[in-house]
């Protein structure tokens, strides 16, 4: 005889909702009957999609999350949060240079930083976000960058600043500048885009375009892989 699930009380939206335990908010939101069409990605924690805000039982703190990886508490009262609004300023990478005068012209708003360290507390992701505000600040596009690497765009830091900087789209800017004029130069991927310029792969693309998909994945998993 299969043991009945345990279920919890979580209000979704302000309504209450009996679900089973260990789910996590999308899926007691679904278990909820709510078809999900917005707030919804890749249910892995890599597109930021469905970032949530949620408070639990008897705690005043209001916590943020992705609702395909928080699990539900008993008593969690939840809302999901589909999009943050945000102006994203439009530019010409070729017309900038990788500095802090770049950051001052697009996004004014990192230099109200007061380093409360809020958006890093509120990064589902564990990211330094207050540390690569820091660099940006200074100038130091290359930090920037590498520390805001893993970022998935949810929103949540810029929902909780109270300098109210969109974070994530700065460091954006802060990787396309480092890609554009700061990473190394690699010969061979020159050599690549001159042998692909040239057709040395058309005969190979087109045959593969035309192999049946079966035959794909094997070739696919039975590819040598360097891993050096």
């Amino acid at each position: 005889m299969e043991e009945k699930r345990k279920m919890l009380k979580v209000y979704i939206m302000g309504e209450a909702y009996d679900v089973p335990e260990g789910s996590t908010i999308l899926m007691a939101i679904e278990y909820a009957g709510f078809q999900v069409k917005r707030g919804v990605g890749c249910r892995e924690g890599f597109c930021g999609a469905c970032a949530t805000v949620y408070r639990e039982k008897n705690d005043y703190k209001l916590k943020g999350g992705l609702a395909c990886q928080t699990v539900v508490t008993d008593g969690m009262s939840l809302a999901q949060i589909p999009s943050v609004p945000a102006e994203k300023p439009v530019y010409d990478i070729a017309e900038l240079e990788p500095n802090e005068n770049a950051i001052k012209e697009l996004f004014p708003t990192v230099f109200r930083c007061v380093a409360c360290n809020t958006c890093t507390k509120a990064c589902p992701q564990d990211i330094l976000v207050m540390d690569y505000i820091q660099a940006l600040k200074r100038g130091d596009i290359a930090m920037a960058a590498d520390l805001s690497f893993d970022c998935i765009r949810c929103g949540l830091c810029a929902l909780r600043c109270p300098a109210e900087i969109v974070q994530y789209n700065a460091a954006i800017l802060a990787r396309r500048l480092y890609a554009r004029y700061l990473t190394p130069k690699s010969p061979e991927v020159d050599i690549r885009i001159q042998e692909i310029d040239g057709g040395k792969y058309d005969a190979e693309i087109e045959s593969l375009k035309t192999t049946p998909r079966d035959e794909l994945t094997k070739k696919y998993y039975s590819r040598e892989i360097k891993l050096d």
